[in-house]
């Protein structure tokens, strides 16, 4: 059975950086978003966390090749339109509720599971990440019966989210052709609200599920690895976070098959806050947000006047 550690939470919530320190620790095999992979990667050729083009990644052929006798024996389609009929946000209530999972959510789930086992058996991992981040895939997972989930919820401020969520990002795996995708900060404090509710319903509907703030981690990352270790059933030493120095950490290259664009960032990372937004997202938007988010933001520990911004 394979153990998989799933981050989720809403993206720009920092869950590619919290995947590429986790990545560094013994026995642990980090994938990046797998979500995405059947169409960007399996179909579209984008580039992997190495560099390297997907159908060209050794570490990826070896894992299709196990898994499926190689990605071209995948039915994309047929995946497609799985996602379609039990990967949707709207399917979490039925999914939740629900005594017995329909068979296409066991179908659909086989395919990750496929895929997390071929990489932990490729790589030697006990623990294989997959940073898809979506609520409504965590949900189906926590019917497949060949997976060990345990759920990371990352949690970052709303607002902060919301800000990063108005910048402008290419996206590097296309060469630069394309950009990821844009919110408005009141369309993502509504996807910021649900999707985390979503993770609190799963943790009462028995997954085992760590929440995470994620400027706590960047302000305590040693500590907060190690309590992350001992979620995922590692048995971490100091020496294995040797990669982390005082304010930044050193990456190698991973095998990341979709996310950040900062998944294929090698070397030196500096390990800090981005409070940007306190300044730079406009006083009308952030108290939107704010206001949209409160009851949220509140049960998880963030303060909501700006005078208690400037000292958290």
């Amino acid at each position: 059975m394979a153990r998989v550690l799933f981050l989720g939470g809403l993206g720009r919530s920092g869950t590619t950086l919290v995947e590429r320190l986790l990545g560094e620790l013994p026995g642990v095999c980090a994938l990046g978003e797998v979500v995405h992979l059947w169409q960007r990667d399996i179909r579209d050729d984008e580039r992997c966390g190495c560099g390297a083009r997907f159908w060209a990644c050794s570490f990826w052929q070896q894992v299709g090749q196990h898994a499926f006798g190689g990605w071209h024996n995948v039915d994309v389609d047929r995946v497609h339109a799985l996602r379609d009929a039990v990967e949707r946000t709207r399917h979490i209530p039925r999914l939740a509720t629900a005594v017995e999972a329909p068979e296409e959510v066991y179908e659909y789930a086989h395919f990750y599971s496929r895929i997390y086992a071929a990489a932990a058996e490729v790589s030697g991992a006990r623990v294989v990440v997959d940073s898809s981040k979506h609520s409504s895939l965590a949900h189906v997972l926590r019917w497949a019966p060949d997976i060990d989930l345990r759920v990371l919820h990352v949690v970052r401020d709303a607002r902060g989210v919301a800000y990063s969520w108005t910048k402008k990002v290419s996206r590097p795996e296309t060469d630069g052709t394309e950009e990821m995708t844009r919110y408005s900060p009141g369309r993502s404090a509504l996807l910021w609200n649900a999707h985390n509710a979503a993770f609190g319903l799963l943790a009462k509907r028995g997954v085992a599920v760590h929440r995470l703030r994620y400027e706590e981690f960047l302000s305590h990352p040693r500590s907060q690895l190690l309590s992350i270790g001992d979620f995922a059933g590692l048995r971490l030493l100091p020496e294995d976070l040797a990669f982390l120095g005082d304010g930044h950490a050193d990456l190698r290259p991973g095998h990341s098959a979709a996310g950040n664009p900062m998944r294929f960032t090698v070397g030196r990372v500096a390990l800090r806050r981005d409070d940007a937004w306190k300044h730079s997202l406009p006083s009308n938007q952030r108290r939107l947000v704010g206001t949209v988010c409160a009851p949220m933001l509140r049960a998880y520990g963030y303060p909501l006047s700006v005078s208690s911004l400037e000292e958290f």
